[in-house]
């Protein structure tokens, strides 16, 4: 009798074991990769999963999109400036039989393939372009990393560069031409203001010579605004003819 019962402790021991070497249960975001006798049979998942014990195995991948930081990297730009650049990856698995079968370790192959891509396409652009067209940037290295990384059943979703160090020698440089850039514009800005005001000044004096009332109606107008200002100063306007009639006029030929 003690045999019996210990014989069917045993069998309950071998059946749970069995069970849990053989049921497997996947969520919503992962899959397995079942192996028979270490060939490839297929994928399976989410849900339950029976598997074969000691003949079948099965490898998990998980499908949600990864976040992985970039290591800074010293780039040197196209017109020789040296900076350090870091940046965010983000990508996802989208054929787990390629992750698992194709690449050994798929997070640390997409990181080094990222930091290569970086180097080389930020060394073939100038300082300018890496901080004013960072978008254009990203779009090219998330291009270039999603084909290469098609093999590999990864799908690179995005990539941001976060930073561009610079060095402070190239921070004065950088700032010293901001300035000079604001002092042209100004110098620009304040010759067309001198320039249309000029022009204008040319248009009122045509329309000024065409009626000479118009100019004592100007002088009345300045006088007005000098009483204004509680100022002493009295002002008399003299007409431009009188004074050509009280100056000598030059000798005529004897």
């Amino acid at each position: 009798m003690m045999l019996d019962y210990a014989t069917y402790i045993l069998l309950a021991i071998i059946v749970i074991v069995f069970l849990s070497s053989a049921i497997r249960i996947l969520r919503e975001y992962e899959r397995g990769v079942v192996f028979t006798l270490g060939r490839f049979t297929g994928v399976k998942g989410p849900g339950l999963i029976i598997l074969i014990p000691f003949v079948q195995q099965m490898v998990k991948a998980d499908l949600r999109v990864v976040v992985q930081d970039v290591p800074p990297q010293d780039v040197i730009s196209r017109d020789n400036v040296s900076v350090k650049v870091n940046a965010v990856l983000y990508f996802r698995i989208v054929d787990p039989e390629r992750a698992i079968i194709k690449v050994g370790n798929f997070m640390a192959a997409t990181s080094q393939l990222a930091q290569t891509t970086l180097r080389s396409v930020l060394g073939k652009h100038e300082l300018d372009e890496m901080l004013a067209e960072r978008d254009k940037l990203n779009a090219d290295i998330q291009e270039i990393l999603d084909q290469q990384t098609d093999a590999w059943g990864i799908k690179v979703t995005n990539i941001e560069i976060k930073d561009v160090d610079l060095n402070e020698n190239m921070v004065r440089a950088i700032a010293k031409q901001a300035e000079a850039e604001r002092l042209r514009r100004a110098k620009v800005i304040n010759a067309l203001g001198e320039q249309q005001a000029a022009e204008k000044l040319v248009e009122a004096g045509r329309i000024l010579a065409q009626e000479p009332q118009a100019m004592q109606l100007r002088y009345f107008a300045a006088l007005h605004d000098i009483a204004g200002e509680r100022s002493s100063t009295v002002v008399f306007p003299l007409p431009m003819d009188l004074l050509s009639h009280l100056s000598p006029r030059p000798a005529g030929p004897s």
